[in-house]
């Protein structure tokens, strides 16, 4: 049997008498990459925001590994494998690419004791490995405010990377992006889901299409359906919720 990674339970999350999460229940397997898409007020950002800590459930759990992360503090599960990736980049911009990298890849973890220490060959190894997985190795010296957008998310999937989670939470890496930077993102995220298990926010069906085995759909704070793009794509429940149009 496949081990779980991350399992919600008869989630409810309320805000006075709003139900932004309502009795979900979900599952992930370990090495999973998994897309959740939903319209706007489904409750796909409480949900990230539940995993992480940041919004206490009303009732029911989220387990991780099978350990409860109910009441356990945001810089906690951190530190024992959940990673989130912001819709916005959150870069160091006066830094170069190689600098946010080994920042985050650095012990010590601050900008100062980063920049003038001598660093171990076995950082450089890994920085060198971030680089060349987020495509950025060309650019490893040049300010994180000179890059485009698109490289801006790149760069901050390096970084969520380099705090080695075993869960990426990434909130809409292509929004804003070009075709060919959209692609850039899937591959990447591809090149992760073989050592990482992947939960993907996103809007853009086309680049769903590119990454997702499987697609959970939310709407009203609770799990529409699950399924391939295909299965879900041709569910008359979800084309009502999308667009409107029932039987």
């Amino acid at each position: 049997m496949v081990e779980k990674i991350l399992e919600i339970q008869n989630l409810t999350v309320s805000f006075d008498d709003f139900k932004a999460l309502n009795n979900l229940n979900f599952s992930m397997d370990i090495g999973e990459l998994r897309v959740i898409i939903g319209p706007n007020g489904a409750g796909k950002t409480t949900f990230l925001d539940v995993i992480t800590g940041k919004v206490q459930p009303t009732t029911g759990k989220v387990l991780f590994k099978g350990k409860s992360l109910t009441k356990m503090p945001e810089n906690k599960i951190a530190s024992i494998g959940i990673g989130r990736k912001f819709q916005t980049p959150r870069v160091y911009l006066n830094l170069t690419v190689r600098e946010n990298l080994d920042l985050i890849i650095n012990r010590h973890k601050g900008i100062i004791p980063t920049l003038f220490r001598k660093v171990p060959v076995a950082e450089v190894r890994s920085v060198a490995g971030l680089l060349e997985i987020i495509g950025l190795i060309g650019k490893a010296n040049i300010k994180a405010a000179f890059l485009s957008h698109g490289e801006k998310q790149r760069l901050e999937i390096g970084m969520l990377v380099a705090q080695s989670p075993d869960l990426l939470l990434i909130d809409e890496p292509v929004a804003g992006l070009t075709d060919e930077e959209t692609e850039n993102i899937g591959s990447i995220l591809l090149n992760l889901a073989a050592s990482h298990s992947v939960i993907v926010i996103e809007h853009d069906m086309e680049f769903v299409r590119q990454i997702a085995k499987k697609v959970t759909v939310l709407h009203q704070g609770s799990v529409l359906c699950e399924g391939t793009m295909d299965e879900v794509q041709n569910d008359p429940r979800v084309i009502e919720v999308y667009l409107g149009i029932s039987d």
